[in-house]
């Protein structure tokens, strides 16, 4: 009986502790006696935002956060000083005297509201659709205990204020990280000038700010909602030279957008703190390598710098040698300037140089020693006293070093063979990028454009405002493929119609290519997406052409045939001005100009792949021929090939368009329902009679990319097609010959044989094959 007792008391324990969490999780509000922990998290009324626990970069401390909920993007943190090491056994608690604490495993405040307003006997923290995290009255809720908005971070909220705040009774600024992954307050901080200023209105054409954030490198980044596309992005940053922003670099160091590292110690100067430096944190600067040793040597460094030491002595009517000897003389002197009126200032001063970047800057000659082992040279007398009773020792550990020197040498060699063979001729056209620039440029990869089959893209910012897409490639081993295959065909040409490579980056075990920004994303979300932008027909058929173009240079103009085999909506990406640009080339074939088809294992897309893929057969540039002319139904028709299918065959797309071109009936009825008839009618004509060329069984019936630009720039006449053979089979209808006709002043003539079926491999066998299982592989083909 105890026993059973026992277990009921039990069941009913889990059962609360599980109703709890749920509230905690799916509410946007905590009640005195519910927490958070570990993953659980509270979402605004509507999404916006989410609170709860999380993990900066690489750190292995937690805090306490407001983030949005689509991207993650962190804008408030409650313990920025007091990080929590063991996630999952901290608690976020609201108690009942309507205070928020966090605390540790043993119990121990780790951080709290610390309020000490007046309250009753119930209180409630809730999440806010504007980001406001709030502690208010449970029954009355213009009650404010205690508020986010009255502690700022980093992040400036709209409804958030800066300046004197009346509530607190302190004045509000926004306080920068230390680092991308510290929230700890960094040094940079950002406040409302006393002086009058000016506002402004737009009343038309603008985009709201949803945030202002104070970043750790001292720029403050406008960030706006753009509500067509539903997405957030970078307005811009003050200063737009994150150079420019004072002592960024911390003392003795000098900062440069085009380095590796943007902040990089003076000669003769080192990191204070390396560890912090290598996470791009600078604030504690660079520390003399050797203290002076009053060399008559010793050189001079002219930088420029905020303000003069304030220990000087002043000589008047000298010469700029002169005023230099003078502080060589002078052991106390570590630095003098002068100006051309003849004043010369010599300093005896221990403190930080902070450089300047700005434009009135003030120059001042630093003395640097005259060698990085100048200390080691005063001793040289009494090295060489110990050195002859050293060499035996030397000369062993000589050559021992040179042994395990030479089987590094061998490792790294076969280990970096092919960077050094097949990136050998990219690498003065494109740029090798360091992990952390691309970490930097991506706001830690918080903006994800997109996901496919082989990574995610993300949106970034070079120092110098280029807009970039980086794509993170998924697996090593077919990552790697990947990168190889984009790396050594974009990567090495460049076309109006090709996505630009920037460069790449290798880091340890991951992969990134680096492309120019296409603001107005891919064809596919365009045209065929959720939410479809109506595309005119003008716009439609210039993406037409650009695409040809693109696949003609790679079929003809470069020095290796470039098969593209996936040519499709989603990989047809649209700059500013929608000029097609042809991208993802993970899955190209380089064919050698002496070879006329290429044997490869089967790859691309289903619905855009060419027949031959099916019959094993070797491929040719007219396998994304066949591509062009499916992709270019449904750039005609403004939908997918196969949403037909659900309605009968007879309504699949392209079986309509063939029909129609054949019988010579209105091409207009082809047309997205959404033009309303508005296209040009040759254009509309040239464009059916083109897919429909394009999408032939045989090869060889089909024209080349360099045929199919003449014939819709109108320089070609074309013919009649006949319905291609496997559309013929899906509906049961007799086969055709082929008679195509193409007629063009100077440009000759061509007829093509009769249809050869794209499945070789199984007409050899159709005896024996039933109808059913023939349409199988059609229907394959086309879906």
């Amino acid at each position: 009986m105890d026993t059973k007792i026992l277990l009921c008391y039990t069941l009913r324990f889990l059962l609360c502790c599980t109703f709890v969490a749920c509230i905690s999780t799916g509410s946007h509000t905590i009640s005195p006696g519910q927490s958070l922990s570990g993953a659980q998290t509270i979402t605004s009324p509507s999404g916006t935002f989410e609170l709860g626990f999380f993990t900066p970069g690489d750190s292995r401390n937690s805090y306490v956060g407001i983030w949005y909920t689509n991207d993650t993007t962190v804008v408030w943190v409650a313990n920025r000083e007091q990080p929590v090491s063991e996630l999952k056994l901290s608690v976020l608690a609201l108690v009942e005297n309507g205070n928020l604490i966090l605390s540790s495993p043993s119990e121990v405040a780790i951080w709290s509201t610390n309020s000490r307003s007046k309250v009753s006997n119930s209180s409630v923290a809730k999440l806010l659709d504007n980001g406001n995290f709030v502690i208010t009255d449970a029954f009355d809720s213009s009650v404010v205990i205690w508020q986010s908005f009255d502690h700022l971070s980093d992040t400036w909220l709209p409804g958030a204020e800066l300046g004197y705040n009346n509530r607190t009774k302190r004045k509000q600024v926004l306080t920068s990280w230390r680092t991308w992954q510290n929230p700890a307050p960094g040094p940079f901080s950002f406040d409302l000038d006393k002086l009058p200023f000016n506002l402004s209105h737009y009343p038309d054409d603008f985009y709201p700010f949803r945030k202002v954030t104070l970043e750790s490198n001292g720029q403050l980044e406008f960030s706006a909602w753009d509500p067509d596309h539903e997405e957030r992005f970078f307005f811009s940053d003050e200063p737009s030279d994150e150079c420019a922003v004072q002592r960024s670099c911390g003392a003795f160091s000098i900062c440069n957008n085009l380095s590796s590292l943007r902040c990089n110690c003076l000669e003769g100067f080192e990191p204070k703190d390396r560890e912090n430096w290598q996470l791009d944190d600078f604030s504690d600067g660079c520390a003399r390598k050797t203290p002076f040793h009053c060399s008559p040597g010793d050189l001079f460094w002219a930088i420029a710098v905020d303000e003069y030491p304030k220990n000087f002595k002043e000589i008047f009517d000298v010469s700029i040698e002169q005023c230099r000897l003078e502080c060589l003389i002078n052991c106390l002197c570590t630095a003098f300037s002068y100006n051309f009126s003849g004043s010369c200032r010599v300093y005896m001063w221990t403190g930080d140089l902070y450089i300047s970047h700005s434009l009135d800057s003030i120059e001042l000659h630093l003395r640097i020693v005259d060698s990085l082992d100048s200390v080691d040279s005063k001793n040289e007398t009494m090295r060489k006293a110990t050195r002859k009773s050293t060499w035996i020792v030397i000369g062993v550990l000589a050559g021992l070093f040179s042994i395990l020197s030479s089987t590094f040498l061998v490792m790294v060699f076969f280990r970096r063979r092919w960077s050094a063979g097949a990136l050998a001729t990219i690498e003065d056209s494109l740029v090798l990028y360091k992990h952390r620039d691309l970490r930097r440029a991506t706001k830690n990869f918080s903006q994800k454009l997109g996901e496919g089959a082989f990574g995610s893209v993300f949106k970034g910012m070079l120092p110098h405002s280029t807009v970039i897409a980086v794509k993170e490639l998924k697996s090593m081993n077919q990552g790697e493929k990947q990168f190889r295959a984009e790396v050594g065909t974009i990567g090495v040409i460049q076309h109006i119609n090709l996505i630009r490579m920037r460069g790449f980056c290798t880091n340890a075990s991951k992969r990134f290519l680096v492309y120019d920004y296409m603001p107005n994303g891919s064809l596919q979300s365009l045209l065929l997406g959720k939410n479809p932008t109506m595309l005119d027909w003008k716009a439609r058929y210039h993406i037409a052409v650009g695409t040809a173009r693109g696949l003609a240079y790679l079929h003809e103009e470069c020095r290796d045939c470039i098969i593209h085999c996936d040519v499709k909506p989603e990989n047809i990406l649209l700059d500013s001005e929608y000029s097609p640009k042809l991208a993802d080339f993970g899955l190209a074939k380089l064919l050698g100009r002496h070879h006329s088809r290429v044997l490869t294992t089967m790859r691309g897309t289903v619905g855009y792949l060419a027949p031959e893929w099916f019959s094993g057969e070797a491929i040719t540039p007219k396998a994304d021929v066949f591509s062009y002319g499916m992709l270019l139904i449904e750039v005609i028709s403004g939908r997918r090939n196969r949403e037909g299918l659900d309605d009968g065959i007879e309504n699949f797309h392209p079986i309509r368009l063939a029909n129609a071109v054949n019988k010579g009936e209105d091409v207009f009825a082809l047309l997205d329902c959404r033009l309303e008839g508005k296209a040009d009618r040759d254009e509309l004509s040239r464009a059916c009679k083109v897919a429909c060329w394009c999408i032939q069984e045989d090869e060889k019936d089909r024209p080349t990319m360099r045929q199919v630009i003449q014939i819709l720039e109108g320089v070609s006449d074309i013919g009649v097609p006949p319905v291609p053979q496997f559309l013929q089979r899906l509906i049961g209808g007799p086969s055709e010959g082929i008679k195509y006709q193409e007629t063009t002043s100077g440009s000759g003539s061509w007829s093509c044989s009769d249809v050869q079926s794209a499945f070789q491999a199984q007409v050899s066998n159709c005896a024996t094959k039933s109808h059913e299982d023939e349409m199988k592989n059609v229907r394959v083909l086309v879906l």
